[in-house]
């Protein structure tokens, strides 16, 4: 009797146990991982881009060359139906500019960038007023007449202090300034500045508009808090020229039963015209190309397509997200998920989710324990695996039609940093973070592609 119950219950246990989803990838999660980490080919991937082509900014010949490059080496790597997609794009050409401190004590040069979109000067020299905020721009709006408003916003987060960089010129222009100036957008100065996108409200007086290093605009904050009126002369050579062409790069592993259904992960190929644009993108172009290039030379063909896209044009337009989107057509609901990586590669975290709550789930149960052993458990990022929360500029469009969206997470502290400076250098860039990315991420895009539940959308 006794030894009845016991087999009833070891029977109901067993009926209850709960198998673990994410074995049935272990097989091949070990497969990528030890290909992924044998070499450093995705770092040296990396380097030769940048060493080669330099910054990539749209509307350079610099930048089709580099995608010219990278379809070759995509065809080389045996992706299918590799492509160059056209895209019309907006030309800003930043020509020569300076920024100089006239009064007090004679010309002294202030390190700038002019911000993408601006239009330029021969030459302006008027009083500075500095503020500190859109606020005390608006009290003291009767002081801002025939000047140059220089913002002064330390640096907080990205989100909060980015607004003076892209809205910062409308603001002064209509406050009366002749131009306008800001505190680069970065957590430290190292008489580095950073540049950036800035936009005119429709309608509104176009002035020029640029960044100066933290120390420049300290510099006019202190002689203005002594009771001077710092005089700076701005010349600036910068004009937007008629629309030109571009390409987002596309690079495909075809699915082996649901062809029609597709994993899209990149990144964006353009960057800024200073640096090398490696932590923003290159890094993250290349991690998520590799990624793919690895499934198809260990042979690994998932169910569903997966679909590597470089785009084109986002620090300046997002032209290529927008030409991408549409060429999907009106209907999303076979694309399983997208990921984009887009804020450096460091050492790697996890990855955010942008979706529900049910389809995070979904997705850890079967990821997290295959790629925990890559992750950095301790950061200030967050609790390393795949947390709510994610996405990225160049998948927004197909995040706002319901797809769920992920980004890579890296331990980014430094990211800020390096954005859209002269800095952001190979040299930032550490070979074995960049190879645990590639297989934390062609681990993920396997699950994805391979799985055969489906994601859910619309959230």
């Amino acid at each position: 009797m006794r030894l009845a119950l016991l087999a009833l219950l070891v029977a109901a246990g067993t009926a209850h146990a709960q198998p673990d989803p994410s074995e049935r990838y272990a097989e091949a999660t070990a497969r990528i991982v030890e290909a992924a980490l044998a070499d450093s080919a995705a770092f040296d991937r990396v380097a030769l881009l940048a060493d080669t082509f330099g910054p990539r900014f749209t509307g350079t010949p610099a930048l089709e060359a580099a995608i010219d490059q990278i379809l070759a080496e995509m065809r080389a790597d045996g992706l299918e139906n590799v492509r160059g997609q056209p895209v019309t794009v907006p030309v800003w050409v930043r020509g020569a500019e300076s920024a100089t401190l006239v009064t007090p004590s004679g010309d002294i040069d202030l390190p700038m960038l002019g911000l993408g979109g601006s239009v330029g000067t021969p030459g302006i020299e008027a009083e500075v007023l500095v503020v500190g905020s859109f606020d005390e721009l608006t009290a003291r709006v009767g002081e801002a007449r025939g000047r140059i408003v220089l913002f002064d916003v330390p640096f907080t987060s990205y989100g909060e202090t980015v607004p003076y960089r892209v809205g910062g010129a409308s603001a002064a222009a209509e406050a009366g300034a002749v131009a306008s100036l800001v505190r680069s957008v970065g957590p430290t100065g190292l008489s580095t500045p950073h540049t950036g996108v800035m936009r005119y409200a429709d309608g509104d007086r176009q002035i020029p508009h640029a960044a100066l290093t933290a120390e420049a605009s300290g510099i006019l904050r202190r002689i203005q808090d002594r009771g001077e009126r710092p005089v700076v002369r701005l010349a600036m050579s910068a004009e937007t020229r008629a629309d030109g062409l571009s390409r987002n790069v596309i690079g495909e592993l075809r699915g082996r039963e649901r062809p029609d259904e597709v994993v899209i992960l990149g990144g964006h190929l353009d960057s800024w015209d200073v640096g090398q644009g490696v932590h923003d993108d290159l890094a993250g172009c290349v991690v998520t190309w590799e990624a793919v290039a690895l499934l198809n030379r260990l042979g690994l063909r998932p169910r569903r397509t997966v679909r590597v896209a470089l785009w084109t044009n986002e620090e300046n337009g997002l032209r290529g997200a927008e030409t991408f989107r549409d060429s999907l057509g009106a209907d999303v609901s076979h694309v399983q998920l997208a990921l984009e990586s887009d804020s450096g590669v460091f050492t790697p975290v996890g990855f955010g989710y942008g979706g529900s709550e049910a389809g995070r789930q979904m997705l850890a149960a079967r990821v997290e324990p295959l790629i925990r052993d890559l992750l950095m458990a301790d950061s200030e990022v967050g609790p390393a695996g795949i947390t709510l929360g994610g996405g990225g500029a160049d998948i927004g469009p197909l995040m706002r039609d319901g797809v769920p969206g992920l980004s890579l997470r890296t331990d980014n502290g430094d990211y800020f940093v390096y954005h859209h400076t002269p800095a952001d250098t190979v040299d930032k860039l550490d070979p074995a973070d960049v190879q645990r990315a590639v297989a934390a991420t062609a681990v993920l895009i396997w699950v994805a592609a391979e799985m055969p539940e489906r994601l859910p959308h619309g959230e």
